[in-house]
């Protein structure tokens, strides 16, 4: 459970993305992605809170439905399944770019198609594989990361074999801040991204023997882990390497380790990227298909998707995720700029509601919870309800910056629409039904 909390945040977005970033803001993207990972750490300790008191299949989407509302529930559980279904494409878009640089001759479709169907084929065993598959991607990405952070700190020191030592291109290239604070402020939204997939512990804790005590130790482990990872990372990225060379931009662990004389260092930053592709891949399947199978016990999801496998696996649901990426895999060869990129803004932002209605159902349960059963509340909230306020008030101002931005409009505004279709169909789906769920899942006809 501690690595696949680890696993869900540490993606290819920190091994390549962070690059743009840094080529946006400067060395001060230490700051920017400390101020995210603050962020996310606050969110994931709300999520935390409420998961260890009232474990619940699908984590906050059962979280947002019993503290905001249907309507509320009914939008986080579908946002959040299509945010991964939208990733499964990517990630094996992605991953069949990164083994045609070893297969050639094989076309991109062929090779995407190939990782989705092994990878839906694992989740299709048992949750046990899952957890399996998930515990070694992410072991290669933890050890990856801790020798890199090991190595750069030899270097620093003047150790490294070659290496000039010392914290001078922290501000030798226009100082720390070159491009404003402002840009610092503006990259923290990427960098929340970069970040999301801690919560996937929460809805893997459903099928764990101990969901509370794994949830808890989870989430104790990845705080500080989570910042070293990143923080560490991206410090010693542009303390080694000037963050307006254009080596930092393509690949910056890459830079890094080329200037470090690493033999074969683009094979090495390719299968490092692979694993971190493959291991979201993953991740996506699993969480996309907990997600819906969790929908369907409460009606919010067509009753087909929630049959099991004899190893309790919701297969439909898994292949329904599997289909969806499959269509957006293929929208990426048919109409890549228009279709598939529609789908890839479409989802930008809808992390980030799904995050602001945990925080608020954190707010609104924790009321509930102490006035009901306030011997559950074991792992709390810190500085309960300043900083619950303060993140929501953080959260907002962050989607605020996402509709202002030029970067990052059209992907808050494509977001939203996804969001209004979802609340429309909920409407049409109230509107029309006939059948209504009560929450034990059992079906009473309703006028």
């Amino acid at each position: 459970m501690n690595l696949i909390a680890l696993g869900g945040v540490i993606g290819a977005g920190l091994f390549v993305g962070s690059g743009v970033v840094i080529s946006s803001t400067g060395p001060a993207a230490v700051v920017s992605f400390l101020i995210a990972g603050i962020l996310t750490v606050l969110i994931m300790r709300m999520l935390a809170e409420m998961t260890v008191a009232r474990p619940a299949l699908g984590s906050f989407y059962a979280y947002a439905r019993e503290a905001l509302g249907d309507r509320a529930g009914f939008a986080v559980g579908w946002m959040y399944w299509y945010f991964f279904v939208i990733v499964v494409a990517v990630e094996a878009v992605a991953g069949g770019r990164i083994l045609r640089l070893w297969l050639p001759g094989v076309p991109l479709w062929v090779l995407s198609l190939g990782l989705l169907l092994l990878l839906t084929a694992t989740n299709l065993v048992s949750a046990r594989s899952y957890g399996e598959f998930e515990y070694w991607f992410s072991s290669i990405k933890v050890v990856a990361i801790v020798v890199f952070l090991a190595v750069g700190v030899l270097y620093l020191f003047g150790v490294w074999p070659g290496a000039r030592g010392g914290l001078g291109n922290l501000v030798d290239h226009g100082g720390f801040a070159p491009l404003g604070i402002g840009a610092v402020l503006a990259a923290v939204v990427p960098c929340i991204g970069f970040y999301t997939g801690a919560e996937i512990v929460t809805i893997a804790a459903a099928e764990s023997a101990e969901p509370r005590q794994a949830v808890a130790r989870a989430m104790r482990s990845i705080i500080l882990r989570v910042v070293a990872f990143y923080v560490g990372s991206v410090f010693l990225v542009v303390a080694i390497e000037p963050w307006n060379s254009e080596a930092i931009a393509v690949s910056p662990y890459a830079a890094v380790l080329a200037v470090l004389g690493i033999p074969a260092v683009g094979t090495i930053m390719n299968a490092i990227v692979l694993t971190a592709v493959l291991s979201c891949l993953n991740s996506a399947l699993y969480t996309s298909s907990r997600m819906l199978f969790a929908l369907t016990r409460t009606g919010d999801a067509p009753r087909a998707f929630t049959r099991l496998s004899g190893k309790g696996v919701p297969r439909r649901a898994i292949l329904a995720g599997t289909v969806a990426g499959f269509g957006s895999v293929v929208a990426a060869y048919v109409s890549p700029d228009l279709v598939f990129g529609f789908l890839v803004n479409s989802y930008g932002a809808v992390a980030l509601f799904v995050y602001l209605a945990i925080a608020v159902a954190q707010v609104r349960l924790r009321r509930r919870i102490e006035r009901e059963e306030p011997g559950e509340i074991t792992l709390k909230m810190w500085l309960f309800p300043g900083l619950s306020y303060a993140t929501i008030i953080a959260l907002a101002a962050v989607l605020a910056a996402m509709a202002i931005l030029p970067a990052s409009r059209s992907q808050f505004w494509l977001s939203a629409i996804t969001l209004a279709v979802i609340l429309a169909v909920f409407e049409v789906r109230k509107r029309y039904r006939h059948d209504r769920v009560s929450p034990t899942g059992m079906v009473h006809s309703s006028r």
